[in-house]
């Protein structure tokens, strides 16, 4: 029997089939990506409004005031993360279409799926949660700067501020607000709370359309040039690597509980490819190609991104063992 409970123990598999169905689509139905294009933001705002009716808003404001993991997911995503990126993407070749899409992606952190493979790896999802709203309205406000440190004025002026903004208000504020609205009527009437009930089924599913559409739209573009854009690929890989590495590092310096470390783990690694692909997709002419190479970003964190929910929390930041946490005799 399909379960609330199944679908989220299977979450890794049903994500799995979406991306291999993505793939079909994509390669093998002709003029599917414009299709798929068009639904990308409906879809998005949809899996935002399920994502953050599955933490209530109580616990929201109880993990914001968590200061020292909000510090240090803003460190890390805003201080930290843009020196690594500078430093690999050294090792690409000085393209401006590849570089921009490379910077946007990885130096946005993820506000969506981020919240599910944290849960995943055993890590305090309520703080990432907490610190999504801040995550989104930073990295839209600098990233134009850091593209304007990292490739110069024209690049940065390429970015209009118009996509942003409405990124910000109808795939972040919007679902949010809704979210807020849906806890309230649950509160006061019964209608409410079987809405509310009913939503808590969409999370994954919504993960594995979010998925379909955004790699179906894409995928054409990214097999048309995959001898250009193959070359992001060991970055993206190293991305992976470096990143929790770092967060452990941080998460045992700042003394965070495995919860609390794990969550930072995540944040700092976990992108924002599927909210910035519309911003890449309204990019000038001459920029075609960025978009694609946001989505090659998707196919390798994501495939990341399951071998990191084993390898978090089995080894880089494990439970306390026992005679840890015991008192000396």
């Amino acid at each position: 029997m399909l379960t609330r409970d199944w679908i989220q123990r299977h979450q890794v598999a049903i994500y799995a089939v979406a991306v291999f169905a993505a793939i079909g689509f994509g390669l093998g139905v002709s003029d599917a990506a414009p299709f798929f294009q068009r639904l990308i933001e409906p879809v998005l705002v949809v899996l935002l409004y399920v994502t953050f009716l599955e933490v209530p808003f109580v616990r929201i404001r109880r993990a914001f005031r968590n200061t020292r993991f909000m510090t240090a997911a803003l460190g890390m995503n805003f201080l930290v993360v843009p020196v690594v990126v500078w430093t690999l993407t050294r090792l690409l070749p000085q393209d401006p279409v590849i570089l921009v899409g490379a910077f946007m992606v990885l130096l946005t952190p993820c506000i969506d799926y981020v919240i599910t493979f944290t849960e995943l790896a055993g890590g305090d999802s309520e703080q990432v949660t907490a610190a999504t709203p801040a995550l989104m309205l930073l990295q839209l406000l600098l990233l134009p700067l850091y593209l304007w440190l990292f490739m110069g004025q024209q690049v940065a002026e390429a970015i209009e501020p118009g996509p942003f903004l409405e990124a910000f208000l109808l795939i972040i504020a919007l679902p949010l607000a809704l979210a807020w609205l849906t806890e309230v009527a649950a509160e006061r009437s019964e209608a409410g709370r079987r809405w509310q009930s009913s939503m808590s089924w969409l999370p994954v599913p919504m993960m594995a359309l979010t998925l379909l559409v955004v790699i179906a739209s894409q995928l054409p573009r990214v097999y048309d040039s995959i001898g250009r854009i193959a070359v992001v690929v060991p970055v993206y890989v190293a991305f992976l690597v470096v990143m929790p590495l770092v967060a452990r590092s941080v998460a045992g310096v700042l003394d965070m509980p495995p919860g609390e470390g794990r969550a930072l783990a995540f944040t700092s690694v976990t992108r924002n490819s599927l909210v910035i692909l519309p911003l890449a997709l309204a990019l000038p002419a001459g920029y075609e190609l960025a978009p694609a190479v946001v989505v090659t970003q998707t196919l390798v964190e994501l495939t990341g991104l399951v071998v990191l929910t084993r390898v978090v929390p089995a080894w880089l930041i494990p439970d306390p063992t026992p005679s840890e946490g015991a008192a000396p005799g």
